[in-house]
């Protein structure tokens, strides 16, 4: 696979490749809509994800190039960036504003990017390429952020460059997955605790349906929103921060409070996801 792609660099871009970075996909096992409402979800890492061939320039440009679109973008190294369009490299863009924002200093770079996950198959092909980059700069350029708050970055990119208002788990399970195990993790708090998951003779099948999902173009931030709704609804009479915070029972007590139908349902959804 990597002797191919580099191939493919130096027919791109005229040049030898000084680095090759990987980040996964990942799936969820449990605990939908969960993140945003500070509860528990049970995502893992899987084997598809997003390869990033690199090589710094001394033209001061950021040359983007995927063998997944046709969309190219050459951009000059400079203090800000906005997001311009739908295209693809709007994710790593918006990591390169994140580190020019905290006054890292970087140089241009002549990047190609390839991913063998289903696009728009909702296995995080967008956190991917985001960590990927995020890891990426941190490397070349030894900018010195944790792993953790590399993560909060690439969240932080996704909610106010790109303009999804997600979670934090699909960055998270990007980062700190592990061969064979799953993550049980505190959207909250952030604990987490890898957990077994070794299939023995059984396999997780990921089926992909060819119907592209977009969580920019989709009812996602309406989803986000209704659940606010409800959330400010009960916090009349409960002192909580997130849905997750109180159980079933607890809420039985107090649904009164919400008036619409569809808030109810969407509330009832997140606090009844996880019982356990």
């Amino acid at each position: 696979m990597t002797s191919s792609l580099k191939q493919e660099f130096i027919k791109i871009h005229h040049n030898e490749v000084e680095k090759i970075y990987f980040s996964p996909g990942r799936v969820n096992l449990i605990g939908e809509h969960i993140d945003y409402n500070g509860g528990l979800v049970m995502p893992c890492a899987i084997t598809l994800g997003t390869y990033l061939l690199i090589k710094p320039n001394e033209d001061g440009l950021f040359r983007f190039r995927s063998l997944n679109f046709d969309d190219t973008a050459d951009i000059l190294l400079q203090s800000s960036y906005k997001k311009s369009g739908e295209e693809w490299f709007n994710y790593p863009i918006g990591v390169i504003e994140q580190f020019v924002k905290d006054n890292k200093v970087l140089k241009g770079l002549d990047m190609l990017f390839y991913g063998n996950i289903p696009i728009g198959s909702g296995l995080s092909s967008s956190a991917s390429i985001e960590i990927v980059t995020a890891f990426a700069l941190n490397d070349l350029f030894d900018c010195g952020y944790t792993k953790l708050e590399l993560v909060k970055m690439c969240k932080s990119v996704e909610n106010n460059f790109i303009g999804v208002n997600s979670g934090i788990m699909d960055q998270f399970a990007v980062a700190f997955g592990e061969k064979d195990k799953a993550l049980l993790l505190n959207c909250n708090t952030l604990d987490y605790e890898a957990v077994n998951c070794y299939l023995g003779d059984y396999v997780l099948a990921v089926i992909n349906t060819n119907k592209a999902r977009k969580l920019s173009e989709s009812k996602y931030n309406k989803r986000v929103q209704e659940c606010a709704t409800a959330l400010k609804a009960l916090k009349q009479e409960l002192d909580i921060t997130y849905l997750c915070d109180i159980d079933t029972n607890t809420y039985q007590q107090y649904r009164h409070l919400i008036k619409d139908e569809v808030i109810d349902k969407r509330a009832t959804h997140v606090i009844e996801e996880l019982l356990i």
